[in-house]
């Protein structure tokens, strides 16, 4: 895990007050599946995690994103060292796991290079499909949520914000998410890989949410001779049915449906398998030597890894995915190099805008106490003159007034256009120790 240094290289004092933004995460890239989906979040639960993170002592504001690829924390943090023991400590809860077993998978980046973590997520470039479009109505999702709760604030809203616009900008200024850029999609051809087609195939879909109806939809489209759609709430599934001119299933008849489909795709949002391994053992017996394929893309997997080893049965999970999407992305890929260099630009206005905001509040306190310098030496000046009429008043307020601003200006000017820089730092320091503020 990598720590917060300053730009000297130095670990700040634990006790030092340092609000940062913090994304401290686990993913396909850091982690394996089996330890991945026990950090995994569902829809349900987000708003109370929300709450876990909120009630952390040095925690002001939390984002919670948890899709098939990865769990993260977004924070502003009062105490570095302290938030980061906290946020430990909630993926500890999360997974049941000591710290000893997460501290080789857990990555957490700080400021800067956590904006620039998020705008990655939401442009897609750190989805095991390169530049898939899925991930950027996730990440809005989880704002979203973390508005309706109360747990994002400023900086973070601030923050997701401009996350947003880098993914947007992302796919439609280059060509990040042509071709199969979704999960849904890339698990459909990775079964028509190894099926060779679909067509005259007997598919059924385990499911109803946003990954379920894209794959859905791409078997739609490959021929097949029927597609059925199971989902424990019945009345989505029956839509997305009727939307391909498939069939609803009830849930409780899937092993029946088991021993007549060729492929089963399944990606719903429980929280234990639903596919054990008893139930497709039976099925294969009653399959009379035909194989089954099964593309499983839910974290936590919605069926028993032990199946794997059923003779007759091919079962492809999320590492299977990530494998199968390596090696088609080569087209996408080319791409890289012009959405870093967005994301590079989206950092850097991100940076300067969150620095100006802070710096705004300094500026303002500057020319408050200059304001009130002013006014207190008007009044000492009215007191001595009572004689002083109220043209002569008034072109004093004028005049004062004038003097201030002007004096103030360029002090203004260099802290705004430094914002964001080493020297924007060193001016601020400056004006807090002149002016004791």
């Amino acid at each position: 895990m990598s720590d917060r240094r300053d730009c000297a290289g130095r670990i700040p004092d634990p006790g030092v007050v340092l609000v940062s933004i913090v994304v401290m995460g686990v993913s396909h890239r850091s982690a394996p599946l089996e330890l991945l989906e026990r950090c995994t979040v569902a829809t349900a639960d987000v708003p109370k995690r929300l709450g876990d993170l909120a009630g952390c002592p040095n925690v002001s504001e939390a984002v919670v994103v948890s899709t098939c690829n990865r769990t993260e924390a977004y924070v502003v943090a009062e105490k570095f060292h302290a938030a980061f023991g906290e946020l430990r400590d909630f993926f500890c809860t999360l997974s049941g796991a000591a710290p000893a077993e997460l501290s080789d998978h857990l990555y957490v980046l700080y400021d800067d290079d956590a904006a620039r973590h998020l705008f990655r997520v939401a442009s897609g470039l750190e989805s095991a499909v390169l530049g898939e479009h899925e991930i950027l109505g996730q990440v809005r999702t989880a704002w979203d949520t973390a508005r309706a709760e109360g747990t994002a604030g400023t900086v973070l809203n601030q923050l997701f914000r401009h996350g947003i616009s880098a993914g947007k900008r992302a796919r439609t200024e280059t060509g990040i998410a042509r071709g199969t850029a979704s999960v849904s999609h890339a698990a459909v051809s990775m079964a028509i890989e190894y099926l060779g087609t679909l067509e005259g195939c007997r598919v059924l879909v385990v499911g109803a949410g946003e990954m379920a109806e894209g794959m859905i939809v791409a078997v739609a489209a490959a021929g097949p001779a029927a597609v059925q759609v199971a989902n424990r709430t019945s009345s989505h599934a029956e839509s997305l049915a009727a939307r391909v001119g498939g069939h609803h299933l009830p849930l409780g008849n899937l092993e029946d449906a088991l021993v007549e489909v060729d492929l089963l795709l399944t990606s719903t949002g429980a929280t234990s398998v639903i596919v054990d391994h008893a139930s497709v053992g039976e099925v294969i017996e009653r399959r009379a030597g035909r194989p089954l394929l099964i593309v499983d893309i839910a974290v936590p997997r919605d069926v028993d890894p032990a199946v794997a080893r059923i003779p007759g049965v091919t079962l492809l999970d999320m590492d299977d995915l990530s494998r199968f999407a390596d090696a088609g992305q080569i087209g996408r890929q080319a791409e890289v190099a012009a959405v870093e260099s967005i994301l590079a630009a989206e950092t850097e206005r991100f940076s300067g805008d969150r620095t100006a905001r802070e710096m705004a509040p300094l500026i303002e306190a500057l020319r408050g106490k200059a304001e009130a310098v002013r006014q207190r030496e008007i009044e000492r000046a009215l007191a001595a003159h009572p004689e002083i009429d109220d043209d002569a008043r008034e072109a004093l307020e004028r005049a004062t007034t004038a003097l201030v601003n002007k004096l103030l200006h360029q002090p203004t000017v260099a802290l705004r256009s430094a914002a964001g820089k080493a020297k924007g730092d060193r001016l601020a320091d400056s004006v807090r120790d002149l002016f004791d503020l």
